[in-house]
């Protein structure tokens, strides 16, 4: 039954992932919004939305370490495995922006979880308020600067997307995020039900299977907006995605109840910080402003290596 669940959690996922994205180009085009931005709040947030649901009921539930460990885990995983998967299909470009500025909020944000859980080992609620208007303040910077010096290309293709009613834009995003999220709890609920069969500790699920089911939205949508000649909404749905999880999720579910780290190591927080920092220096040493296939390999070893020790 569990199988059956996780292939049926797969399809809702990538079906939902497909819709989502199509309605969230569409949307980017009437309102000439860049479809960075788009990446960045909508895609992001919605593909996040089985991490808030997994933390958000851990955190109730009083299990703290599968709470932190799973936004940990996925932050991990975002970087290193999807990024390195997306980059194999087609090389990623980065621009002076995404090197000057969204790297370094991520990078900012992975840092200001390492102070709260330093300054008391635990996420109170004051830090979740902080974390919380963080995330606000970001996403209206980054908004309203990149809104300045949008150009919007006038395509045949974002001509018909223009003309999409707002009806079907509206079905289109909300009909994705519900496939996203109700396949995430699906694959989240039966791979935690078969890695228990194997005996495999908590800790261990909520930093891999948990994380990784839970980030299989980003990973549908990343590969979606690649293989569509939209690497720059793929960029943008990860690193936005890697902030909302840390602002957003753990800065929500402290401040309903604070989070204690648990099972969760300050090792495994090093290498969510060093996740985006191994990224920036791709970007500007290795990779000259570029993720190519060499440099992707690089990121899912590194991944490979930090599951092997972990497990």
């Amino acid at each position: 039954m569990e199988y059956l669940l996780l292939i049926l959690g797969f399809v809702l996922i990538i079906v939902g992932a497909t819709v989502l994205t199509d309605g969230s180009v569409a949307l980017a085009t009437r309102f000439r919004v860049p479809e960075f931005i788009v990446g960045l709040t909508i895609v992001a947030v919605g593909t996040s939305m089985p991490e808030f649901v997994v933390s958000l009921f851990a955190s109730i539930d009083g299990n703290d370490g599968i709470a932190i460990g799973n936004v940990v885990g996925s932050n991990i995983f975002n970087i290193f495995a999807i990024l390195g998967i997306c980059a194999i299909f087609a090389p990623l470009t980065f621009s002076e922006l995404n090197i000057r500025r969204d790297i370094p909020l991520t990078i900012l944000a992975t840092v200001a979880l390492v102070v709260v859980t330093l300054l008391g080992g635990d996420i109170t609620r004051t830090e979740g308020v902080i974390l919380l208007l963080g995330y606000i303040v970001m996403m209206a910077l980054t908004i309203r600067a990149d809104r300045k010096n949008f150009v919007v290309e006038s395509t045949e293709e974002n001509d018909k997307r223009a003309k999409m009613p707002y009806w079907r834009i509206f079905i289109w995003i909300v009909g994705g995020l519900l496939g996203l999220i109700y396949g995430g709890q699906y694959c989240v609920e039966s791979a935690s039900a078969i890695a228990r069969s194997l005996g495999v500790s908590e800790a261990t699920i909520a930093i891999t299977l948990i994380a990784g089911g839970t980030s299989l939205p980003e990973l549908a949508s990343s590969l979606v907006s690649i293989l569509r000649g939209s690497p720059s909404l793929a960029l943008g749905n990860i690193l936005g995605s890697n902030i909302a999880n840390i602002l957003l999720i753990l800065g929500v579910c402290s401040t309903i109840t604070p989070l204690q780290l648990g099972d969760v190591t300050m090792g495994d927080i090093a290498i969510a910080v060093s996740a985006p920092v191994a990224l920036l220096i791709t970007a500007l040493i290795i990779g000259r402003n570029k993720l190519t296939r060499i440099e992707s390999l690089a990121l899912l070893a590194i991944y490979a290596v930090y599951v092997y020790f972990l497990i």
